[in-house]
């Protein structure tokens, strides 16, 4: 599977592929019979825990990470190594959101014939679990989350929207992209356009400011 390139760069390294590489094999050594994340549903997950209203500490989602029911690991499994990963990534996406830059999400193309929906719905399930688990992340101006919230649930099944009948009529509204590169460009948006209502900045960016792709 080929990830997407990123086309900016935060201030501190980025987890390389290879660092990405080992975080997979730290959560796939997770015993049964936990239910760990794998590193794109991981990645949706922690970028909506990243948008919190309120800094959320370690120990109310990070449970979750290594197992997807919420359950304490055994007190004997060193997860060292894969807490500092993930504190890695997480401190990557909240820079990325306070900023309002680019971020490269882990998002997968899965072959040519995949749709862009079928690429993007692991990171969108895992940011719709960190919402379904954390319900601040929605609370608060509801109305002005439609846009963004249909930019990302559009990748999931309908028939998992219930009660959403607004939502619904939001994401009728909306050009399937073109590609998974556009598809990925909506998600980083929607991520920033969230940022705006949940974590608004003290003072607002310029023009010349806004969070942009750079292509080249």
């Amino acid at each position: 599977m080929e990830r997407m390139k990123p086309s900016h760069s935060s201030a501190k390294p980025a987890l390389t592929e290879r660092d990405i590489g080992v975080l997979q094999g730290l959560l796939d050594s997770v015993p049964a019979p936990f239910e760990p994340l794998d590193v794109s549903v991981l990645d949706g997950f922690l970028c909506a825990v990243s948008l919190h209203p309120v800094a959320m500490p370690d120990t109310q989602w990070l449970h979750f990470v290594t197992d997807s029911e919420g359950r304490p690991l055994p007190a004997d499994f060193d997860a060292r190594s894969l807490r500092s990963l993930v504190a890695r990534r997480r401190a990557e996406l909240m820079e990325a959101i306070a900023h309002r830059r680019w971020f490269d999400p882990w998002v997968f193309e899965l072959d040519e014939q995949a749709s862009p929906s079928e690429s993007m719905y692991p990171w969108v399930a895992g940011f719709a679990m960190a919402v379904q688990q954390f319900p601040a992340l929605t609370r608060e101006a509801s109305a002005e989350l439609i846009e963004p919230l249909a930019l990302l649930y559009r990748h999931l099944d309908p028939d998992d929207l219930e009660d959403a009948d607004e939502l619904l009529a939001e994401i009728e509204t909306l050009e399937p992209p073109a590609d998974l590169a556009a598809a990925v460009e909506d998600l980083v948006r929607a991520t920033l356009l969230w940022a705006d209502v949940t974590r608004p900045r003290a003072i607002r960016p310029g023009k010349g400011h806004r969070a942009r792709r750079v292509v080249g």
